[in-house]
């Protein structure tokens, strides 16, 4: 009998990365490892889970747009719903960080953003799905837009939710509907 294979949040990080990673199959699992402050056997575990899921195929090296799409916005909130802190400094996240801080316009008292000492930004803690997705976020910006909007999605309030949607389909390749 095979080990169940249950998502697990980093394997939400390293589908992210795969996207930005998408037409460049030339990474290996050392690469995403070393990108996301994981360990290699971290990563080989969660290819595994998300290659057994339907969300990549990993013979391909190509995530499933429309599944990974379908997850984020139907199930993501559910599974890893957001946990707040308290007011600190950190990397801005969610409506506020961009591209939905350009189309939403978020008293600095609202502000949200990941813990993190390196940030510059001072608000309300929202914490990142996993701990190293402010780094990781630190060194791709288009990484860090996608796990912004994911957050969004995680928020779950309907303004944030459609926008971010709409902006993860955008960037998923997802034809509109």
């Amino acid at each position: 009998m095979s080990a169940r294979k249950v998502l697990k949040s980093q394997d939400i990080l390293v589908a992210l990365k795969l996207v930005t990673l998408e037409g460049n199959k030339g990474w290996r699992q050392m690469d995403l490892a070393q990108w996301l402050g994981l360990s290699q056997a971290e990563i080989k575990h969660c290819l595994s889970r998300l290659n057994h899921l339907g969300l990549i195929d990993f013979s391909k090296k190509k995530v499933n747009p429309g599944a990974l799409f379908e997850f984020l916005t139907h199930g993501l909130r559910y599974v890893f719903p957001t946990e707040m802190g308290p007011l600190t400094r950190g990397m801005p996240t969610a409506y506020s960080a961009k591209p939905l801080s350009l189309k939403l316009k978020v008293p600095s008292d609202m502000t949200l953003v990941w813990p993190f000492s390196e940030g510059k930004v001072r608000g309300q803690a929202l914490l990142p799905l996993y701990p190293s997705v402010p780094f990781s976020a630190m060194q791709d910006p288009a990484l860090y837009e996608l796990l912004t909007l994911v957050d969004a999605l995680r928020i779950g309030r309907t303004r944030e939710f459609e926008l971010a949607s709409k902006e993860l389909a955008k960037r998923l390749k997802i034809p509109s509907q």
